[in-house]
C-alpha cells in the first residue's frame, strides 16, 4: 500500500508522464481509501484545468503582444529547466 508522501509523489509525475499499469493500481487503491489524496488529485485537476483555460485566453487576446527579445528570453529559460530536469 502508498503511503500518501508516495501517492502524492505519483499524482505530481503523472502530470508529466504515463504512469505504469502498477503505479496506477496502486495509486487508485490509495485513492479509494483516502480522502485527502483524493481532494489533492481533485485539486490538481482544477489546477491543470484553470492554466489550460487561462493559456487559452492569453493565446487568444491579440492586446498581448511580447517583443521578440522577451520570447527569446522565455523560450530559453523554459529550455534551461526542461534540460535540469532530464
Amino acid at each position: 500500500m502508498l503511503s500518501c508522501k508516495e501517492s502524492s509523489q505519483l499524482i505530481s509525475q503523472s502530470l508529466d508522464r504515463a504512469l505504469s499499469i502498477r503505479e496506477r493500481l496502486a495509486l487508485r487503491l490509495h485513492l479509494l481509501l483516502c480522502d485527502v489524496c483524493s481532494r489533492f488529485v481533485k485539486q490538481m485537476n482544477l489546477l491543470r484545468l484553470a492554466i489550460r483555460r487561462m493559456t487559452q485566453q492569453t493565446e487568444q487576446d491579440e492586446n498581448l503582444v511580447l517583443p521578440p527579445d522577451a520570447k527569446k528570453r522565455i523560450a530559453d529559460k523554459i529550455d534551461s529547466q526542461h534540460d535540469q530536469s532530464h
